[in-house]
């Protein structure tokens, strides 16, 4: 074998390894996204179930008097589930769109799915502000 074989072979050696640590790399990435939409959905549950609880325990305290709840809590709850599906099909979807260009060596670096992920939770924070702040007595 020549020393120019040699370095072709070599070459081949380091651009698949290469390859396999991108493809290992978006599947990393795709698991923290899927763990992140896991957790929001979480947290919507258990908003969900205190908010239940919340209403079982003042139905208890006040008798069979049925006091309209003001709270959107429960409302929250769900929205929060429901952003971490819609999460969890997104990075599934950025997932792929990225396999795909590293099979093709076309990737190119996109933050759609961080920006969207933020927004919702800069903008949920903000309304839970909002909705929190009438109940501070000073």
């Amino acid at each position: 074998m020549t020393n120019l074989e040699q370095n072709l072979k070599m070459s081949d050696e380091k651009g698949s390894n290469s390859r396999s640590r991108e493809h290992q790399a978006n599947e990393r990435t795709f698991l923290a996204w899927i763990r992140t939409s896991i957790a929001l959905m979480g947290f919507g549950f258990v908003i969900v179930k205190f908010a239940l609880f919340l209403k079982q325990i003042s139905l208890l305290v006040q008798g069979s008097i049925v006091v309209p709840s003001r709270g959107y809590s429960a409302d929250i709850g769900v929205i929060m589930v429901a952003l971490g599906v819609l999460l969890a099909m997104l990075s599934y979807w950025q997932y792929r769109k990225t396999a795909k260009q590293l099979e093709s060596n076309t990737y190119a670096p996109s933050s759609l799915l961080s920006v969207l992920l933020a927004l919702a939770i800069v903008i949920g924070g903000i309304l839970l502000i909002i909705y929190l702040l009438p109940n501070i007595k000073l």
